[in-house]
């Protein structure tokens, strides 16, 4: 038992040794992933909207980012994968719900016209009618967006060029989920992260999914973003990366945070930058 005299640190604490708890329960984590297994046959990623644009997430995951970025406090979120756009939309009104607590703790008019943080999604196909969707809806006004190929050096350039502006960056990548793919966006956005920020990756659970669950798609146990995820911390732990803040680029994987959803698309993916 826990003896903590101030309640609000006493129910920090117990929510913390519980998240540690459920990371080790066997039980527990066997069943999410039967869960999750079973739901992905059956598309269940696909049943939810935000703010009226499809967001191919499951909801726990949705819980986490908002933690994440509530934490963080991101000036810039970067999303590698756009599809329908809920998870710029998401996104967005993370962000603008940022800026209306600054104005009210600084008791200050908030101007809805005049976004400081901003969100930028690229994707290889932004086809026609969701991007006349994402630009008709009333987040639109802090999203932009970059049509092309995630590694094309051109495209790399760009977005580093415009990440320049911001200060705090979060990274997401849920575009392309073959090894070789991610690890390339590892390599090219990764460095963007802010220290105590984070870059997320996506769909590392397909390494712990049956064999045959992805029968007509590119990647695979073995040849997925979790196994990417793995190279690139090995090769930051043997060859070292420089951060594009300049210094020293360290990630730790976040545990606490898969331990807490139990349910999430991305075991070993919620990178944080140390």
């Amino acid at each position: 038992m826990i003896k903590i005299s101030d309640p609000v640190k006493l129910f920090v604490a117990e929510k913390q040794q519980r998240i540690i708890d459920f990371g080790q329960d066997k039980a527990i984590l066997n069943l999410s992933r039967e869960w999750l297994n079973k739901s992905m046959r059956k598309y269940y990623t696909y049943n939810f909207n935000w703010l009226g644009r499809p967001i191919i997430q499951y909801p726990q995951d949705m819980v986490g980012m908002q933690e994440i970025i509530w934490e963080v406090q991101p000036d810039l979120i970067i999303e590698a994968g756009i599809a329908h756009g809920g998870s710029l939309i998401f996104s967005a009104t993370m962000l603008a719900m940022l800026e209306y607590c600054e104005a009210v703790e600084k008791n200050e008019i908030l101007d809805p016209g005049k976004p400081k943080r901003r969100v930028l999604g690229i994707d290889i196909d932004i086809r026609a009618h969701n991007r006349k969707a994402i630009m008709e809806h009333p987040m639109s006004g802090r999203i932009d967006m970059i049509e092309g190929s995630s590694v094309a050096p051109e495209i790399i350039e760009q977005v580093h060029s415009l990440a320049k502006n911001y200060q705090r960056i979060l990274i997401c990548l849920d575009s392309m989920h073959t090894h070789e793919h991610v690890l390339a966006e590892l390599e090219a956005y990764a460095p963007l992260t802010s220290e105590g920020s984070y870059c997320v990756v996506f769909d590392t659970f397909v390494e712990d999914t049956p064999e045959d669950m992805f029968p007509n798609r590119p990647w695979k146990k073995g040849d997925n973003p979790k196994t990417a995820v793995w190279e690139y911390l090995k090769r930051l732990e043997e060859d070292g990366r420089q951060a594009f803040d300049g210094d020293v680029l360290n990630f730790e994987v976040d545990k606490m945070m898969e331990n807490k959803l139990l349910i999430t698309g991305a075991p070993d993916g919620f990178l944080k930058r140390i």
